[in-house]
C-alpha cells in the first residue's frame, strides 16, 4: 500500500501541478471561458486511464498461467522503464516546469479550444497511463489488488489536496527536494518491480534460472509474517530469489541510484525568454 501510496501521490501532484498552473494562468489572463476546455481534457484523460487498468485486468483474467506470468512480467519491465524516465525527467525539468507549461498554453489559446483540450488531456494523460501500468504491475508483484488500489487511491487525493493549495497560495515547499527524494524512493520500488518482472518471466519459462535460488531466508523472514509482508509490499522483497534476480536488481538499482544523484539537474535554455506572465487581477 505504501509503495502505490508513493507512486499515486509522486504522479498525481505532477498532474495536480499541471492543472492548477493551468487553470491560475487561465484565471490571471482573464481567460475563464477557456476553463471547461482544461476539465474536459483532464476528464477525458482521467477516463482513459481508468479504461487502460480496467483492460489490463480483463486482459490478463483470460490468459493461461505461462501467458499470465509473460504478460505480467513483460509489464512490470514496462512499468520500470516508465518510473525510470519519469524520476530523471522530473529531475530535470522541475525548476522550469511552470514556465514550460505556460509557454504550451499561450500556443494553445491562440489556437483554439481544441488545442486547449488537447494541451490539458496530454498533460495529465502522460501521468495516468503511466500510473495505470505502474500500479498494474506493482499488485501483481504483490499479489494483492486491495491494497495497492486503496494506496494509489490515497496517494492521488493527497495530490488533489496539494494540487488545491498550491492553486489557492496556502503552501509552498521545495518542489526540486521533493521530487528528488520520492524519485530516490521510486528507484528502490522500481528495483523490487523489475526484479519480480524477471522472476514472472522465469515462471513463464521465458527466463532461465527458476530453481537456481540466490539464497533462502524464509525461516528468518516468513513471507506470511507481518514484517515480510511489509518488505514485501514497500520492496517487493522476496525470501527467496533467483540468482538472475539478484542480479537483476543490483545492475539496476545501484547505477541508476548514482546517476540520480550524481548527474545535475537541467538549467533553462540560454537564449530562450520566459513566457509573457500576465499581470494579477
Amino acid at each position: 500500500m505504501f509503495a502505490n501510496y508513493l507512486i499515486g501521490l509522486r504522479e498525481g501532484l505532477e498532474a495536480a501541478l499541471v492543472v492548477s498552473i493551468l487553470i491560475a494562468y487561465l484565471v490571471k489572463s482573464d481567460r475563464r471561458d477557456a476553463l471547461p476546455a482544461v476539465w474536459f481534457g483532464v476528464g477525458a484523460a482521467v477516463a482513459l486511464s481508468v479504461a487502460l487498468e480496467a483492460t489490463l485486468e480483463l486482459t490478463s483474467a483470460e490468459m493461461t498461467f505461462e501467458q499470465q506470468e509473460l504478460f505480467g512480467g513483460s509489464l512490470s519491465i514496462v512499468a520500470v522503464l516508465l518510473v525510470t524516465w519519469m524520476i530523471f525527467w522530473m529531475r530535470r525539468t522541475s525548476h522550469a516546469l511552470k514556465a514550460e507549461l505556460q509557454g504550451k498554453l499561450d500556443h494553445a489559446l491562440a489556437m483554439g479550444t481544441g488545442a486547449l483540450v488537447l494541451t490539458a488531456f496530454l498533460s495529465v494523460g502522460r501521468e495516468g497511463l503511466e500510473t495505470a501500468v505502474i500500479v498494474w504491475g506493482t499488485a501483481r508483484s504483490t499479489g494483492e489488488n486491495t491494497e495497492p488500489m486503496i494506496g494509489v487511491a490515497l496517494g492521488l487525493g493527497t495530490a488533489v489536496v496539494l494540487g488545491y493549495l498550491f492553486y489557492a497560495g496556502a503552501v509552498r515547499i521545495n518542489l526540486a527536494k521533493f521530487f528528488l527524494w520520492t524519485g530516490a524512493g521510486l528507484v528502490v520500488v522500481a528495483a523490487g518491480v523489475l526484479a519480480y518482472g524477471v522472476h514472472d518471466l522465469q515462471e513463464a519459462d521465458f527466463l532461465p534460472g527458476l530453481t537456481n535460488r540466490a539464497f533462502d531466508i524464509t525461516d528468518t523472514i516468513p513471507p506470511d509474517s507481518w514484517y515480510g509482508t511489509l518488505l514485501k509490499g514497500i520492496l517487493n522483497f522476496q525470501s527467496d530469489p533467483t540468482v538472475l534476480q539478484v542480479t537483476v536488481w543490483a545492475l539496476y538499482l545501484v547505477p541508476v541510484m548514482l546517476l540520480f544523484f550524481l548527474l545535475p539537474k537541467g538549467t533553462p535554455k540560454a537564449g530562450v525568454p520566459a513566457p509573457r506572465e500576465p499581470a494579477a487581477a
